[in-house]
C-alpha cells in the first residue's frame, strides 16, 4: 500500500485480520496500525517504508519476500498480525481512560 496520504485505511486492517501481511508506506492510519517486523525481537505485524519512492518500496518488498522464505519468521509475523485487536472496544476503552484521567 504505497499511499501518499491515508487518513485511516481499512485495507491494512482486513489484511491483518486474515493474515495477509501488509507492506505499507508510513502515513496516517497505515502507520498507526502496521508495525514493522523486527527480526531480533520478533515484534511487528508487517513491513513499512517511509519515503514515497519506488526504491524504498522495492527494498521493503524484497525484505518481506526474504522473510517469507524463512518460516520461523513468517509464522511469527502472521501470529502478530492475528493477535492485533483493532475493534471499537479497544478504541472506546482508550477514550474512557482519557476521560477518567481528565476528570480526576
Amino acid at each position: 500500500m504505497p499511499s501518499k496520504f491515508e487518513p485511516c485505511g481499512i485495507s491494512q486492517l482486513l489484511a491483518l485480520r486474515y493474515g495477509s501481511i501488509p507492506v505499507v508506506r508510513e502515513t496516517g492510519g497505515l502507520n498507526d496500525t502496521v508495525q514493522p517486523y523486527n527480526e531480533e525481537s520478533g515484534e511487528g505485524n508487517g513491513f513499512t517504508f517511509s519515503n514515497y519512492n519506488a526504491h524504498d518500496m522495492m527494498f521493503t518488498l524484497r525484505r518481506a519476500i526474504s522473510l517469507y522464505k524463512r518460516p520461523e519468521h513468517w509464522k511469527k509475523i502472521t501470529k502478530n498480525a492475528f493477535a492485533g485487536d483493532y475493534s471499537w472496544n479497544v478504541s472506546a476503552q482508550q477514550y474512557i481512560d482519557i476521560y477518567n484521567e481528565i476528570t480526576e
